[in-house]
């Protein structure tokens, strides 16, 4: 039986869910075992953090985040659409005339 070599590449995206502080990861690929849409690898260099490849399919559960032992080593950045800060509704004062005037 003849092995087949498989590629993988990174799919480009905007996003960039997940940020690896290179100086505490340890690279025991827990993140990428635990990660339930499987958006990354464990790398092929011993002891670097995983290779995300499909960022845009990030729940942003924190599961990985959790599970890492290196606190610190893996944080979430969410999009910027999901950092909005929502705040109170100012009533409208024309809303608030009686009709007609």
């Amino acid at each position: 039986m003849e092995m087949n070599e498989l590629i993988a590449r990174v799919i480009p995206c905007s996003a960039e869910p997940l940020i690896f502080d290179e100086t505490k990861c340890i690279g025991c690929n827990s993140c990428a075992g635990i990660c339930q849409c499987d958006i990354m690898i464990p790398s092929p260099e011993k002891g670097k953090h995983p290779i995300v490849l499909y960022p845009g399919e990030c729940y942003y559960c924190g599961a990985c985040v959790m599970v890492c032992p290196r606190p610190g080593a893996l944080r979430i950045q969410h999009p910027v659409m999901n950092r909005t800060k929502f705040v109170p509704v100012k009533p409208d004062p024309l809303a608030e005339r009686p009709a007609g005037n």
